[in-house]
């Protein structure tokens, strides 16, 4: 590990490492990414801080409503597209879990989000736009349930926080996200 890596980058370093070890993931795509994101991970001990290399973990979180039909998500500021919450590690999250709740508490607005605690699914994506020194993202993704009524709000990262159809995505919705509404649904108490 570097000297100058802060160590809490270096206990979530450790914390995704142990996560990926023990997922089972669903498909031999997601075990092949699983791989991919173990070797990075080795490869580069700042991988968690967005200050370290340009491609990154991320951590992010999808919420879906009790009866699994509809999802809540973002228009994100940056990239014009809608999106499932999440971001970058901070220092203070004490957790891969704690950083994806922490995202969708923050994009959400519902600060009681409880964030089911397995993995549901790995994305790894090249950023398009004014992403700084970010490049790609190599996303450890989980979900939640909420009600549709919870009192969603936008983020200053969003220009729109909004429910949708599962089935009736936005046309500008990211292109992996029924992917991930899927694996979500199969890992989720929803009905």
């Amino acid at each position: 590990m570097s000297h100058g890596l802060d160590p809490a980058y270096r206990r979530l370093h450790a914390d995704a490492t142990s996560l990926l070890e023990g997922w089972t993931a669903p498909t031999p795509g997601q075990d092949a990414r699983r791989e991919s994101f173990l070797a990075h991970l080795r490869a580069h001990p700042d991988a968690m801080a967005k200050q370290g290399p340009p491609a990154h973990l991320t951590a992010s979180c999808l919420v879906l409503d009790p009866a699994g039909g509809h999802v809540l998500l973002t228009l994100h500021r940056k990239a014009h597209q809608w999106f499932q919450f999440g971001g970058h590690y901070e220092p203070g999250d004490a957790s891969v879990l704690a950083a994806a709740t922490r995202e969708g508490r923050e994009e959400s607005g519902l600060p009681g989000l409880e964030v089911h605690p397995e993995l549901v699914d790995l994305d790894r994506h090249t950023l398009v736009g004014s992403f700084g020194r970010c490049r790609e993202h190599l996303d450890l993704r989980f979900a939640a349930v909420a009600e549709r009524d919870g009192g969603h709000e936008v983020s200053a990262e969003s220009l729109d926080v909004r429910w949708w159809p599962v089935d009736a995505l936005p046309a500008d919705a990211g292109e992996e996200l029924p992917r991930l509404i899927a694996a979500a649904r199969a890992a989720l108490p929803v009905s």
